[in-house]
């Protein structure tokens, strides 16, 4: 059947060159299509129930999408009618935001005095130029014994101070309403800096971590694939030594690449950090198919004296069945990824497989095809320069066959047996490293003033207005003292402690009255009064839901591990269940919960994909190979990468992140193909040429060793581009599958030969 396909393809060889370039075109049509998401909720499916609390709390109270400036005076003194005149311009002009809905700072923050029975509610800073020292002071006493603003608009030191401004997206087009918000921010800090020269600002907020998600698949996209093209000219031009075959496997890899991102385009998918790394990983995996059908054609025409056609079709009958079963099996690893909780994840996995699927059409027709027409120099009589080492590591191979099996057997058990060392754990704010100023900013907001991670509570009295209830305020205030005692928790902003301020106010500002009201009647007052003296956007709607049956409480945490967020909530949850009213019982909420649940839950839907892949792939081995019995040998230097690499992984890094979640699955399809490419080899030699079981693996070294080293270069090339990025995500995946790529290799080649011969009842 091959032999009859390559006459075909060499007589129409100028025709299927045509098809394919304008199959390429009409697939990369709808590259046109494609859109981009900086949205973090992509990375949540819709049902999931995470997602669905935040989307609750968000519709019953005031958005958290924000942007948070926070200034650095350069002496690092706030209360000075510069610094303080800088604030209140920043926050006049923060109003100016697109689509803000509400502005909070030391200037506006509405102070609160009382005359007689009269309630009076004002700026805390109304005209910083003619503010005397007095003045200063009693502001900075007033704003440093407020729990509402320090450690989250003022340090206790008092010298950074924060401004945060809310927005309201339309929700038209997401991506563009954070691009305009984000933008018109910088340009905002900017102006700052150029007007204020003393005031160094840091700018953060979920708007720039939004914006920053965005920029990182950009990023990757357009900086990591030219390094990766580079790359692979340098290897294959060295490794191959035929120019045509080089300039011809880029083409397919390009051709791979355009055909799935016009198949993003045409069903719909945007491109988001990780999914925007598939045309890395496509290129990667789509060399590795090129590179069997050249290394075998100019292996034939150099060592065996071929002619270019004879050679074609020689390679086509050696590398038909093998490249479609190792696509097959590598787009089963990728397509595995649908199974977990991460959308971004699925798309990357689906857009991969469809560049695998195209690069194994195109290196079985485009490229033998254009070979066929391209002159190609390769004298006969010659050898690769890597057969020779290759046939020496089969002899070493052969003779040290048992040393290497115990050896290889022992250090295997010792990487596994450390496996449990490795901790499910994720930082989400060090998905991006120094280089983002998002990172930077951030990381010095959290040192000196907040954290920017937190958890959000709606707490229901149970009855309307019964925010104002003193029992369910008094349990309010007890579980707001409870998380105030708890580690890393740096400011928890509550309604009991606008109603402790309203009623020390009412009572002269006599400290013993700084207390909850003790009658309902007369909380609701505190409550009516104030609101009527609120200026227009700092109403009380982000705190107290439309019929004051609920209020939330925001807790901010320091720097975080997703296993310290979950711990606190379920501690949390706990404490809630023993000591909380019914409906105080609810679950926090917040992107950071989001990202510290979806890793756990990741993880275990992967584990699921990885055995159904491992299922599905031994079946097709078994199928494939003819034999059940050598279909299971093929499990063991498939299985043994993951582990070992997951055992390395474990004795150097030890945290096992929402990345790495994704890597059994993914790599299982990928280590499976030296393991294909040898096996197939080695049967070859035992069933058609009768070979001896040691001649048989002296066979499958010469015939497929230098390919799979090459492939190996090159895989292991594309992955640690990959590693480079400044996404975590995207690095983490990149490191851990050239680390499991490169075990791959030394288990085939000096494990599984091993393996084979103590199987085999002939050895010589």
């Amino acid at each position: 059947m091959i032999d009859r396909y390559a006459r075909w393809l060499l007589r129409w060889r100028y025709l299927v060159v045509l098809v394919c370039v304008a199959a390429t075109v009409a697939m990369g049509w709808g590259i046109q299509h494609i859109g981009f998401s900086s949205d973090f909720r992509v990375y949540f499916k819709e049902d999931n129930p995470e997602l669905n609390a935040f989307e609750y709390l968000q519709d019953v109270y005031t958005k958290n999408d924000n942007v948070v400036y926070v200034l650095q005076p350069a002496d690092g003194v706030v209360f000075s009618r510069q610094t303080l005149s800088a604030v209140n311009w920043l926050t006049e002009q923060a109003w100016q935001t697109p689509y803000s809905s509400r502005v909070d700072s030391l200037s506006n923050f509405q102070h609160t005095w009382s005359e007689d029975d009269d309630l009076f509610v004002e700026n805390l800073v109304a005209d910083p130029e003619s503010l005397s020292a007095a003045d200063l002071a009693r502001i900075k006493t007033v704003a440093l014994s407020e729990p509402q603003l320090v450690h989250r608009v003022i340090s206790d030191a008092a010298h950074v101070t924060g401004i945060h401004v809310v927005v309201q997206y339309p929700g038209k087009n997401r991506a563009s309403e954070i691009n305009e918000v984000a933008t018109f921010a910088r340009e905002l800090a900017a102006k700052v800096e150029d007007r204020y020269p003393f005031i160094k600002v840091h700018l953060s907020g979920l708007v720039m971590t939004n914006k920053s998600f965005d920029e990182a698949s950009r990023s990757d996209l357009t900086t990591l694939l030219p390094v990766m093209y580079a790359v692979i000219v340098v290897l294959i031009g060295i490794l191959l030594r035929n120019v045509a075959g080089t300039v011809l496997t880029l083409l397919l890899t390009m051709f791979s690449i355009i055909g799935s991102l016009g198949f993003a385009g045409y069903i719909g998918i945007n491109i988001t950090a990780p999914s925007a790394t598939a045309p890395t990983v496509i290129l990667t995996l789509a060399i590795a198919d090129s590179v069997h059908f050249l290394s075998s054609m100019l292996d034939e025409m150099r060592s065996r004296g071929l002619d270019k056609f004879a050679a074609i079709t020689e390679s086509l009958r050696l590398n038909f069945g093998p490249v479609f079963l190792t696509s097959l099996t590598t787009a089963i690893g990728f397509l595995t990824m649908n199974f977990g909780e991460v959308p971004p994840f699925a798309d990357l996995g689906n857009l991969v497989a469809v560049g695998v699927g195209l690069a194994f059409l195109f290196s079985m027709s485009f490229l033998p095809a254009a070979m066929a027409i391209l002159p190609v120099r390769a004298r006969g009589g010659q050898r690769h320069f890597g057969t020779g080492a290759m046939e020496r590591l089969a002899e070493f191979v052969i003779k040290a066959r048992r040393n290497l099996f115990v050896g290889i057997s022992v250090v295997i058990l010792l990487l596994l047996a450390v496996l449990p060392r490795n901790e499910l754990n994720d930082i989400f704010l060090h998905y991006f490293d120094e280089t983002y100023d998002f990172r930077r900013a951030t990381d010095f907001i959290t040192e000196n003033l907040s954290g920017l991670n937190d958890i959000h509570y709606s707490l229901d009295s149970g009855q309307s207005g019964g925010v104002a209830e003193p029992e369910f305020l008094q349990h309010l205030e007890a579980f707001a003292n409870w998380y105030r005692a708890q580690p890393s928790v740096v400011h928890v902003e509550v309604i009991t402690d606008t109603f402790k301020r309203l009623n020390k106010t009412l009572h002269g500002d006599d400290p013993d009255h700084y207390a909850l009201p003790e009658e309902r009647e007369l909380g609701a007052q505190y409550l009516l009064l104030y609101e009527m003296s609120l200026p227009y956007g700092l109403d009380l709607n982000s705190r107290i839901n439309v019929d004051k049956s609920a209020t939330r409480m925001t807790v901010t945490l320091g720097e975080v591990s997703s296993n310290e967020i979950l711990a606190l909530e379920a501690r949390a949850q706990t404490w809630l269940e023993q000591n909380g009213l019914p409906g105080m019982r609810t679950p926090g909420s917040s992107n950071a919960v989001m990202f510290a649940r979806i890793g756990q839950r990741n993880i275990q839907a992967m584990l699921t994909a990885a055995v159904v892949a491992l299922t599905l792939i031994s079946l097709l081995l078994g199928f494939a190979l003819r034999s059940w019995k050598y279909g299971l040998i093929s499990l063991v230097p498939n299985l043994i990468p993951v582990g070992a690499a997951f055992g390395l992984w474990a004795l150097f890094v030890g945290q096992v992140g929402l990345a790495l979640s994704v890597v059994a699955g993914t790599t299982i399809g990928i280590v499976v193909d030296d393991t294909i490419h040898f096996m197939s080899k080695y049967l070859r030699a035992l069933r058609q040429q009768r070979l001896s079981p040691p001649d048989a693996v002296r066979y499958a070294f010469r015939s497929v060793g230098v390919a799979l080293l090459v492939t190996t270069l090159v895989l292991s090339a594309g992955f640690m581009v990959l590693s480079t990025s400044h996404f975590s995500i995207n690095s983490e995946l990149g490191l851990m599958t050239t680390i499991t790529i490169v075990i791959a290799l030394i288990v085939d080649f000096l494990y599984l030969p091993p393996l084979l011969l103590r199987l085999e009842k002939t050895v010589n």
